[in-house]
């Protein structure tokens, strides 16, 4: 896929790797709406790459009057949809039974609604809104859905039980989606980050940043996020590429805890 011209819908566009993400698409020439909730943060991304090029839409990916109308908009606003990335996602730190009690309901559900239910949710609208595109290479491809799981979805580690089902269960949905939509020419792949450096981890004692440092095979580092946005733009244009989930992680393998 050529991204030049091309429009794509990015949750959780505002912060981390949805924000790089946006940057990428837009120095490919692309057209970018972001998905979230955080207005302030969004307009920063706008100033930087443009209002022609990037527009904010304000979206619960959980719930699907708002995104079915927010994908709605993206259609008239930039005149189709091409691409849809899903990086919307919150964590959790509870286990299934501990010292606290059991595992509370209300935090489970509420880590696997914006996770794995926003997920489907917004990807079954793009879906829907892509199928009506006219093909875009001589393969009669339409657009490119790519997820976001977690090295946590193979390697969940203690007190990870929430986000690591959620995630697991964004890579259990990778190759039926890609084949549920084989007849609209719509490409379905995952993204699998490992430990990648985002706000949160500025927070981190310098010795705790360092000892996660060491547990990557190589390079010895945290992922940045430009490094995902890179893989992402790399999914998008390799037309060849559908129906995998694809690790970027320097080779880590996470531990129990």
């Amino acid at each position: 896929m050529d991204l030049v011209g091309k429009v794509a819908i990015i949750t959780g566009g505002a912060s981390g790797l949805g924000e790089a993400t946006v940057d990428a698409y837009v120095a490919k020439g692309a057209k970018v709406a972001i998905f979230d909730m955080n207005e302030a943060r969004a307009n920063d991304v706008i100033a930087r790459n443009g209002s022609d090029n990037v527009a904010f839409f304000n979206v619960n990916v959980a719930d699907e009057d708002s995104v079915k109308a927010a994908v709605a908009s993206v259609v008239d606003h930039f005149g189709a949809l091409h691409i849809c990335n899903n990086f919307a996602g919150i964590g959790s730190a509870s286990k299934t039974f501990g010292k606290k009690g059991v595992f509370p309901m209300e935090e489970y559900m509420r880590v696997v609604m914006v996770n794995q239910v926003g997920t489907f949710n917004v990807s079954r609208f793009a879906a829907e809104a892509m199928a009506n595109n006219a093909t875009i290479n001589d393969d009669g491809g339409r657009g490119v859905i790519i997820n976001t799981a977690s090295i946590a979805a193979y390697e969940g580690q203690i007190g990870q039980l929430a986000y690591s089902a959620s995630k697991g269960a964004i890579v259990g949905m990778t190759l039926p989606m890609a084949r549920d939509l084989v007849p609209y020419g719509i490409r379905v792949n995952t993204i699998v980050p490992g430990l990648i450096h985002t706000p949160l981890f500025d927070s981190l004692p310098e010795e705790v940043y360092q000892s996660l440092e060491r547990t990557v095979l190589y390079p010895q580092r945290l992922g940045k996020a430009e490094e995902i946005a890179h893989l992402s733009v790399f999914i998008a244009e390799n037309d060849y590429l559908n129906g995998e989930c694809v690790r970027l992680d320097g080779g880590i393998r996470m531990q129990p805890r």
